[in-house]
């Protein structure tokens, strides 16, 4: 089958990896010419750092790899999306099956990264999102990983389940792209925050409370914005929350830290050198949250600490002696 992967980053080489592993005619295209030539020679992302691309992989820069592609996967970062949506769309098919594998919320519209592209493509094809707990440098390993496709066609997701899984890959399906993307995005905000507390010194307790009241709110956001509220306790939610907050590979977590040690947010981005989902998510939370009378304290917090200032210990001071709640009885509450 011949397969296109759209974004050279980490997550996306070592998914353009996984396809090649399992037989398929992969082409990575790269935006950047000079990075897609430097690739192609030295058979090596920098991102990827170590791990030898096959031979058999095709890298280049030049759209026109897309035609008659089977299968099209959209790597690229949450911010480029859209536009690249539209520079495939005159690429796809009726029959092409559109895969989505970035994580986060469109800042101003708060659209999902599928609604992205279904915008941009027209609705030529059916997307599917895969998601789950993946770090790029394990998958790059090729160390045992597992995520969800996701469609409300069951035949799209199992076809990407076909083509993606093998012996170190494995993939389920799901009906649910609503909740499977919102958990992949909504996490990022509290991996960020996690990476606050680790970065003041808190430990185990504080983590394990943190991870848990959160993904009470995500789940009560998706299942209001139309998630299933299992889908919060899979793969795709809690599986890629607790990879996301426990790992120094995660962006999110890294920058949360250097807040936590009294950098700004803006000071925390600049020194981790790549995408932070997880603050400009931080913010389409808290609009979705308001939007749609959902509680969420901690992501609430988590975006006046980001975006007015608010001090990480006034935060903590304001979660910690909130009103007392009956865990299981709470109204809305979810666990």
């Amino acid at each position: 089958m011949k397969a296109v992967v759209l974004g050279s980053g980490g997550w996306g080489t070592a998914l353009s990896q996984v396809l090649c592993d399992n037989g398929h005619d992969v082409t990575l295209w790269s935006h950047n010419p000079e990075k897609a030539e430097q690739m192609s020679k030295q058979r090596e992302n920098p991102l990827l750092s170590g791990v030898h691309l096959p031979e058999q992989m095709h890298i280049t820069a030049d759209l026109a790899c897309l035609k008659d592609a089977a299968l099209v996967v959209s790597a690229a970062p949450s911010y480029a999306v859209r536009a690249t949506g539209r520079k495939m769309a005159p690429y796809l098919r009726p029959d092409t099956i559109l895969v989505t594998v970035s994580k986060g919320i469109e800042r101003d519209t708060n659209l999902r990264m599928s609604e992205i592209l279904r915008e941009e493509i027209k609705n030529i094809c059916k997307v599917v999102a895969l998601s789950g707990p993946s770090h790029a440098e394990e998958v790059g390993i090729r160390m045992p990983t597992g995520c969800v496709a996701a469609c409300e066609d069951e035949s799209a997701a199992k076809f990407v389940q076909d083509a993606f899984m093998n012996n170190y890959f494995r993939v389920y399906t799901s009906p649910d792209i609503v909740g499977v993307e919102l958990g992949g995005a909504l996490k990022n905000v509290v991996a960020l925050s996690c990476g606050v507390c680790d970065g003041m010194g808190y430990q185990d307790n504080t983590k394990a409370l943190l991870m848990t009241r959160a993904m009470a709110e995500i789940a009560r956001l998706g299942e209001t914005l139309g998630g299933q509220r299992m889908t919060f306790a899979g793969l795709a939610g809690m599986g890629d929350l607790i990879v996301t907050c426990t790992s120094m590979h995660s962006r999110n977590r890294r920058a949360g830290i250097l807040i936590g040690q009294g950098k700004t947010a803006q000071d925390a981005m600049d020194q981790v050198g790549a995408v932070v989902e997880g603050y400009y998510a931080a913010e389409s939370v808290f609009q979705l949250g308001r939007k749609a009378g959902v509680e969420m304290p901690i992501c609430t917090c988590a975006y006046e600490m980001l975006y007015h200032g608010k001090r990480v210990e006034e935060v903590v001071e304001e979660l910690m002696t909130r009103s007392k709640k009956d865990e299981l009885k709470s109204a809305g509450d979810w666990m």
